[in-house]
């Protein structure tokens, strides 16, 4: 083996940068989704309730991997359909796309329960206080309840982040050229398996590390004012 791992090297940085892509692209849209679900859930209305309820028991009640098959393969009889409709040649949803959205749909619905439970885990008294002041609804969350909850959610999310760092490989089904896809396409060529799976398997330690050292920076910072108050 060769240090540009027979020139494969490039290939599997590009393959890199295209997970860290996918999973940066998926988190941001799974936070907005378990962020919205777990208000719907802890909403005083039971139809919101029921739609969140419903959002991530129906959700995590799925494998990842089919529902990345069932958005993207469906995602292409739907668009064709629609270019039909339209008359225009053709309208496809990327593997990035439909990887984003797969992934970005199955973190938002365990994250809906992370966010739940930091909601519910933060004392009345402190709405209450709130009101007490005049604050509007959206200033009373935005001010109080929301650097509380992040606090609170921040392990729980830092958890499910590692695996969706590593679901990303799920990905590689629909031929998106991520860390899995290039390396079997590596293997294919060199009949190296263990070779170029070691390194995949490196690879995705040193993002995991990577990302456990950015969520231990994000929980000091978000635990500086917590700690002052209580010592």
């Amino acid at each position: 083996m060769t240090l540009d791992l027979y020139g494969f090297g490039p290939a599997l940085a590009a393959g890199t940068l295209m997970t860290i892509k996918l999973a940066l692209s998926a988190l941001s849209l799974g936070l907005v989704l378990g962020l919205l679900g777990a208000l719907a859930k802890t909403s005083p209305y039971k139809p919101l309730q029921w739609l969140g309820g419903s959002y991530s028991t129906l959700v995590r009640g799925v494998p990842e991997l089919l529902w990345v098959l069932l958005i993207y393969f469906g995602s292409v009889s739907l668009l064709r359909s629609l270019a039909d409709l339209l008359g225009v040649a053709s309208l496809e949803l990327s593997a990035f796309a439909a990887g984003t959205i797969a992934l970005g749909l199955c973190f938002g619905a365990y994250a809906t329960e992370v966010f739940r439970g930091a909601i519910l885990a933060i004392p009345k008294g402190h709405r209450e206080a709130g009101q007490a002041l005049g604050l509007s609804k959206l200033r009373i969350f935005r001010r109080l309840i929301l650097p509380q909850m992040w606090r609170i959610a921040l392990p729980g999310l830092g958890n499910l982040f590692m695996i969706l760092m590593k679901d990303t490989a799920l990905i590689s089904v629909i031929g998106l050229e991520e860390i899995m896809r290039r390396s079997q396409i590596a293997v294919t060529s060199s009949k190296e398996p263990f070779t170029f799976f070691l390194v995949a398997a490196f690879i995705y330690l040193g993002l995991t590390v990577l990302a456990m050292l950015g969520l231990h920076f994000l929980e000091k910072r978000a635990s500086l004012g917590f700690v002052r108050s209580a010592a």
